[in-house]
């Protein structure tokens, strides 16, 4: 008796779970960057109360007789999809299509992020919105060429807002057009 309720209890708990996920992916529907879960179960192993024979003397094989013991909660899974890119009207908010994430930095700390709401500091770094950690990147030199991206050149993304950069004279142009087959 208590083996039938103990699988019948662990079917519920596990779907409480379940729903725990739906509703926290329902309440966080409009949050940035949120990433929608899912549950998975799996099955307890079962008691087995008679083994498997194999085929014999004219007679063929019998199955094993097994009770089941219930369920558990085989994974909760982050689904990774992009979502629907939105325009916010906030020059410095970003958002990443397809893969990869936003590297910010704490101290010593380096943490990665897919939500892009980025605001600029006193001192012209882009910064997170939510906690002021700095969006780490590879700055542009500048001709507005980059360096070698390895792990030890990412450095703060500066804006520097108010500069003013040099005007240079266009030295190349490169035209790519259909010309009308009729005319001579």
């Amino acid at each position: 008796m208590m083996r039938s309720m103990y699988a019948g209890v662990s079917g519920l708990r596990n779907h409480q779970i379940r729903m725990d996920v739906i509703g926290n992916n329902i309440a966080n529907v409009n949050t940035v960057g949120f990433k929608t879960s899912r549950v998975t179960f799996r099955e307890l192993f079962s008691q087995t109360m008679r083994g498997a024979s194999a085929p014999g003397d004219g007679r063929g094989g019998t199955n094993p007789m097994q009770v089941g013991l219930g369920m558990t909660l085989g994974s909760i899974d982050e689904i990774h999809e992009r979502g629907n890119v939105q325009y916010t009207g906030i020059n410095t908010d970003m958002a990443i299509q397809g893969d990869g994430f936003f590297i910010l930095k704490d101290g010593n700390n380096t943490l990665y992020s897919r939500v892009g709401t980025f605001d600029i500091d006193s001192n012209g770094n882009l910064v997170d919105k939510a906690n002021g950690l700095r969006v780490q990147g590879w700055q542009a030199n500048a001709d507005g060429t980059f360096g070698t991206r390895d792990s030890t050149t990412l450095t703060d993304i500066r804006i520097p807002l108010g500069s003013q950069i040099s005007p240079m004279a266009t030295e190349n142009l490169e035209l790519v057009v259909n010309l009308d087959s009729r005319l001579d």
